[in-house]
């Protein structure tokens, strides 16, 4: 009876380690493939959920089924307009065929080796043979530039119609027109190509990964000639403020001569106006003092009173000093007062 109880048990645990072995399960992130004695047995296994696999003998491989990143490392590449330039970007790829991603490259460490490869061979070979604009821009689009006289083109939007009327012979001499240049952008569209290309080489290898996406994170300049390519834009961008306030000085110095030629015409007639009609004024007293002369003589003396009072109004005032005769016909009116 004890035998045969343990031999039950020894079944029953022997049944259980058997089920255990011979069954696995995938999740949503996961795919795998089965291999006996080391080689793929069937096909990929995808989908999740609970899967069996022959004990002892065959044993199953386990891939990631989400996308995974890959980060480029930092590399100087020249342009095609000569330029050294550093250049740092990243991809995302994802494991589409676990059979031949276990046949090629085993792991995930070996496939981001691989990737090194393909992906900055690939960058290098495009940023070579395209100018520096081209992968900084995303997209065409017309700049609003200024032709000097000199014909630089400043990359600058200056409205040359707000140039005051009296400074625009200067403005002129310095400014010649306003326009627009078309300046290719080629970002996007390098960017596809690089993927579409590296996608052809991981098919033509058999590689069983796919990339996804594939972005540029930097571009700069080398680190050893950006301070002269800053210093070289302020010195232009320098040269081009002191033209415009040149332009500017200028400007208001025509403007200040045209206010102060304005300022003397008007004074002048103010002067002139206010003169014809004080001129006007006084020939009508005149008339007026005339036409009481010719009345009478009563109105003769009270002419001859009032412009007497007005020479004493005129000519005396409290810090004057005169000294005239008792008979002076200027003290008369006075005398003849004191007299009554």
């Amino acid at each position: 009876m004890k035998k045969l109880i343990t031999t039950i048990i020894i079944v029953v645990i022997a049944v259980v380690f058997i089920g255990t072995t011979s069954v696995y399960v995938l999740d949503e992130t996961e795919q795998a493939i089965v291999t006996q004695f080391g080689d793929p047995v069937g096909g990929p296994r995808t989908n999740p959920g609970l899967h069996f696999k022959l004990p002892f003998i065959q044993k199953v491989t386990i891939f990631e089924n989400r996308i995974l990143a890959w980060d480029g490392n930092p590399q100087e590449i020249p342009t095609g307009d000569n330029k050294f330039i550093h250049v740092d970007s990243y991809a995302r790829w994802k494991i589409d065929n676990p059979l031949n991603f276990f046949t090629s490259v085993r792991t995930e460490s070996q496939a981001q080796a691989r990737l090194d490869d393909i992906v900055e061979g690939t960058i290098r070979d495009y940023v070579a043979v395209n100018d520096l604009a081209k992968l900084i821009r995303s997209a065409d689009r017309e700049m609003a530039v200024v032709q000097t006289k000199s014909n630089t083109d400043i990359d600058i939007d200056v409205d040359v119609d707000s140039t005051p009327d009296s400074a625009g012979t200067a403005a002129q001499d310095s400014v010649r027109q306003k326009m627009t240049v078309p300046i290719s952008g080629k970002r996007n569209k390098i960017r596809e190509n690089i993927v579409s290309d590296i996608q052809k080489t991981l098919k033509k290898n058999e590689l069983g990964i796919t990339v996804i996406d594939f972005r540029f994170k930097r571009i700069d300049y080398n680190p050893e000639v950006q301070k002269k390519v800053f210093d070289r834009m302020i010195a232009k961008q320098q040269k081009i403020a002191e033209k415009y306030r040149a332009i500017g000085e200028g400007a208001r110095e025509q403007l200040m001569g045209k206010i102060e030629r304005e300022k003397k015409q008007i004074l002048s007639e103010a002067y002139r106006t206010a003169e014809e009609i004080r001129g006007e004024a006084d020939g009508e007293a005149t008339s007026i003092y005339a036409s009481a002369f010719a009345q009478s003589n009563r109105s003769r003396e009270f002419y001859e009173f009032i412009r007497s009072l007005e020479l004493y109004e005129n000519s005396m005032d409290s810090s004057s000093t005169m000294v005239l005769s008792s008979d002076s016909e200027l003290l008369q009116y006075i005398n003849s007062t004191e007299s009554k």
